[in-house]
């Protein structure tokens, strides 16, 4: 629906009310500003009641008035500039308890992705890793330490796992050179999308490879060039992205990944720890 929230303003605009006419041709006028405004001050600008916006979001097919603010929100994310979502996160925590309001923040994309994660894709994802013949991951920017996370407990799983390396654009083709079919690719992208992460994934797609993507909606440039895709909102909060959503969805497929596995993984484990254990790798509480 994010895609289609002024088209469905602009169409159905014959059959609205008055007040809705207002507050359709509001949002469409202003669909930047109004993405980040109370109900109250929407229906103040519009010259129109709360209570009229309210109702209006319901009658567009939303669950109420946030679900249609975070449609807005979702589709002009990737527009606005670093010094622009900064802006409008700062205004938005400006006068409340900055610890609470990051960490309801948090919460709020958490309880997101549990309600609303497509089960199916997310089970593809797994299959597709479980099958590959081999496993490249692309995480760059903000996205690198979650490629970073995702990398190190994948190469304790599987042993067919490299993590590109970003540094130069040019060296990232380089480390793909082999790339091909049976081959998967698994991204990783979030708004402002980075065009080395999406144009890696092309070259790796043009050359025979599964993409994969941990994205924050499907309508995003990696979400729709994936075979699948799970799903994750990250947010700038002041000048932080937070990728707690995204990084909670990543534990989720290694969990899943090594149930898939099933005894390997135990195995694995019960090695490593005497290794650990022989070579002293973790201290103990009473070597304190």
């Amino acid at each position: 629906m994010a895609k289609g929230i002024l088209y469905t303003l602009e169409s159905g605009m014959s059959g609205f009310s008055k007040g809705q006419k207002r507050i359709a041709s509001y949002i469409m006028e202003n669909y930047d500003k109004a993405a980040f405004m109370t109900a109250s001050k929407l229906g103040q600008l519009s010259g129109v009641s709360e209570s009229t916006v309210v109702r209006f979001a319901y009658e567009l097919g939303y669950a109420g008035y946030p679900a249609l603010q975070r449609t807005l929100q979702e589709m002009i994310r990737s527009r606005l500039t670093s010094t622009q979502r900064i802006q409008v996160a700062d205004s938005m925590m400006s006068g409340h308890d900055v610890l609470s309001s990051v960490m309801r923040s948090d919460f709020d994309r958490l309880r997101m992705v549990a309600d609303k994660a497509d089960r199916r894709e997310f089970d593809l994802v797994v299959d597709e890793l479980v099958r590959a013949r081999y496993i490249y991951i692309l995480g760059v920017r903000s996205s690198s330490f979650v490629a970073g996370d995702l990398n190190f407990y994948m190469h304790l799983l599987l042993d067919n796992v490299t993590l590109v390396q970003s540094n130069e654009a040019g060296a990232i083709f380089e480390q793909l050179f082999r790339i091909g079919p049976g081959d998967v690719m698994l991204a990783i992208s979030f708004p402002r999308y980075s065009k080395i992460t999406i144009n890696t994934a092309k070259f790796a797609k043009n050359r025979g490879a599964t993409i994969l993507g941990i994205t924050d909606n499907e309508l995003s440039p990696l979400g729709q060039m994936s075979s699948a895709a799970v799903l994750a909102p990250s947010e700038m909060i002041s000048f932080v992205d937070s990728m707690v959503a995204p990084m909670s969805m990543v534990n989720a497929l290694l969990v899943a990944l090594g149930f898939r596995l099933g005894k390997d993984v135990s195995n694995i484990f019960s090695e490593l720890e005497d290794i650990w254990e022989t070579y002293g790798v973790f201290g103990k509480a009473d070597d304190e």
